[in-house]
């Protein structure tokens, strides 16, 4: 109950302050998957150096406006358009709260590389072959950009069993019946973006970047650190989803379970703090890719 209480009064106290210093406003959004990766790439954005923001800025789209956010749901957007990526988009498990590449990144029908950390990897890979790109670099872009805001929900690294918790009915505030999975992508955002931040997503993302400075200011040097040259670090990223998916996200959870205040107080500084992870992480590697990119290629 007391840290029930200290969330929902730190919540009130940042949109206090907030309603009156964030002006812009982001685009209207209703659902978590379109507000979690705009937010993902918002924060993105402040991460990145110059040279790696005027190199995703030259690849932009010119629907995007020149802002990468306005480009993070393209990806779930084109699923007919792309009906292969669907298996890029997660990496569920046996529910072993594990995640280990050789065994679990593959599609139904047993390709290999076909998970979202493969999606992460082969992207990455494409955007810094710069030479002879074999993927149109915008659509490089944007795909790595949403397959990094995916494997930072715990649900899209979540079990077979259940297909990350779609299967799973529950029953939101015992007023909307609905499954774990979605509970993760719409529920817990829109409840704290209803409860904390005056329905403004421009607000939540600023709450979470002032985290990122202050509160998780000496962990974020370790987000974005990754002693790979070969690939990224996807699949410490999975693994960690696959963790907290057992620890948090199936915690107490059965078919027809009602969730509430309970759960959602404990779901939701995970949400912010994988919103906030997947953002600095994402800079990381297009620093890396636009700064190596840029380097002249040896012979």
């Amino acid at each position: 109950m007391a840290a029930r209480r200290a969330a929902r009064n730190m919540g009130l106290r940042l949109v206090q302050v907030l309603l009156v210093a964030v002006v812009a406003r982001a685009p209207a959004a209703h659902a978590w998957r379109k507000e979690g990766h705009y937010m993902v790439c918002k924060i993105a954005e402040s991460f990145l150096t110059s040279e790696a923001s005027a190199a995703v800025t030259r690849l932009l789209p010119g629907w995007a406006g020149g802002e990468l956010a306005a480009t993070c749901s393209w990806a779930d957007d084109e699923r007919r358009r792309y009906p292969w990526s669907g298996a890029l988009h997660f990496a569920d498990t046996p529910g072993d709260c594990q995640f280990f590449y050789d065994r679990d990144c593959h599609n139904t029908k047993g390709e290999k590389d076909m998970c979202v950390v493969g999606g992460i990897n082969n992207y990455t890979a494409a955007l810094m072959n710069t030479s002879a790109p074999l993927v149109d670099p915008t659509v490089s872009l944007m795909f790595l950009a949403h397959f990094v805001g995916d494997i930072h929900q715990p649900l899209h690294c979540g079990n077979t069993v259940d297909f990350g918790g779609n299967t799973i009915i529950v029953h939101w505030y015992n007023a909307t019946t609905t499954n774990l999975h979605r509970v993760w992508d719409l529920d817990i955002i829109e409840k704290a973006m209803k409860d904390f931040y005056n329905d403004d997503l421009s607000i939540m993302t600023h709450v979470i970047m002032q985290n990122i400075t202050e509160a998780w200011s000496e962990d974020e040097r370790e987000w974005e650190a990754c002693s790979s040259r070969a690939k990224t670090c996807a699949d410490k990223y999975a693994m960690e989803s696959a963790q907290l998916a057992c620890d948090v996200a199936y915690a107490g959870v059965e078919q027809g379970s009602i969730l509430g205040d309970d759960y959602f107080y404990s779901a939701l500084p995970v949400v912010q703090k994988r919103i906030a992870q997947g953002g600095v992480r994402l800079a990381a590697i297009l620093n890396k890719i636009f700064g190596e990119s840029s380097k002249p290629q040896s012979s």
